[in-house]
């Protein structure tokens, strides 16, 4: 039975994805770390011995905190972050635990060098609409809570790109871009192993709303519609960007819990097509 401040591997993985989801700190010894130098989605590592010093970054807040197997070093780590203030709970099995459950890891080889604050940076063209509010949306649900984007002259991407060390996205020639038939949100997914069920799904909608498919999913028009007209609302692509997390938002809950729920007018009237 799990104590008072530890977290399945079931419960944790209903919360990773969500806006309000804990943070979740890796403190696997390095050597564990390197023999399988994957993460949990969205996790941060962070070196156990320093608890009492990094623990101060999330007071105030929830977290859950895993180590190889749940033992000693995360149950520390937990203990010195509940002491700075912070919400803190421990992975039950730990790393080994969501491995066996099959559950999504994405590999830290994949993933951008981090800044000197420990966040990735990206830069993609101004005026997003579509892909480029849709990928965002994922690297901070899934890959990097803190990650920062940078919407620039379309001109200027590769050279803001090396200058700043940030990683371009969604243009031409790179490596996160479209790929074929894939957008650049499928080629995340893909690349990041993150091709679950829910996102799966919203991939196709994504691919449908980006490149004009709405064969592939119905809500793909709905999409692109509203995308275009947020992109009328907002003259700031950040503000824009803070306005479409929420659509990704409710959109990944409909892809994960309610795919098969409808809706009608009166209240208790069978959907259409629904048996009698």
């Amino acid at each position: 039975m799990s104590s008072f401040n530890e977290i399945t591997v079931a419960q944790l993985g209903r919360l990773i994805g969500l806006p309000d989801a804990p943070a979740v700190i890796d403190v696997r010894t390095d050597e564990d770390a390197a023999a399988d130098p994957r993460l949990v989605p969205g996790a941060v590592r962070r070196d156990w011995r320093r608890a009492g010093e990094w623990a101060r970054e999330f007071a105030g807040r929830r977290a859950v905190i895993l180590c190889q197997r749940g033992l000693k070093i995360s149950q520390g780590a937990c203990a010195w972050a509940r002491h700075e203030g912070v919400e803190a709970e421990t992975l039950e099995g730990g790393f080994e635990a969501w491995k066996t459950a099959g559950a999504p890891l994405v590999p830290a080889a994949r993933l951008p060098a981090r800044d000197d604050k420990g966040r990735t940076l990206w830069v993609t063209r101004s005026r997003p609409k579509v892909d480029r509010i849709a990928c965002p949306w994922l690297i901070r649900r899934f890959v990097d809570p803190a990650a920062v984007f940078l919407f620039v002259a379309p001109a200027e991407v590769p050279a803001v790109a090396e200058r700043f060390g940030a990683a371009p996205f969604d243009i031409e020639g790179v490596e996160w871009s479209h790929r074929g038939e894939l957008c650049t949100f499928d080629v995340m997914l893909k690349e990041w192993g993150l091709e679950t069920d829910a996102l799966s799904r919203l991939a196709a909608i994504v691919r449908g709303a980006d490149t004009a498919r709405f064969d592939l999913a119905p809500q793909a028009a709905g999409l692109l519609a509203v995308s275009l007209g947020l992109s009328r609302m907002h003259r700031d692509d950040l503000a824009q960007l803070d306005a479409g997390m929420a659509v990704y938002d409710a959109l990944y809950r409909w892809c994960r819990d309610a795919v098969d729920e409808a809706h009608n007018w009166p209240a208790g009237k069978p959907a259409r097509g629904a048996a009698a």
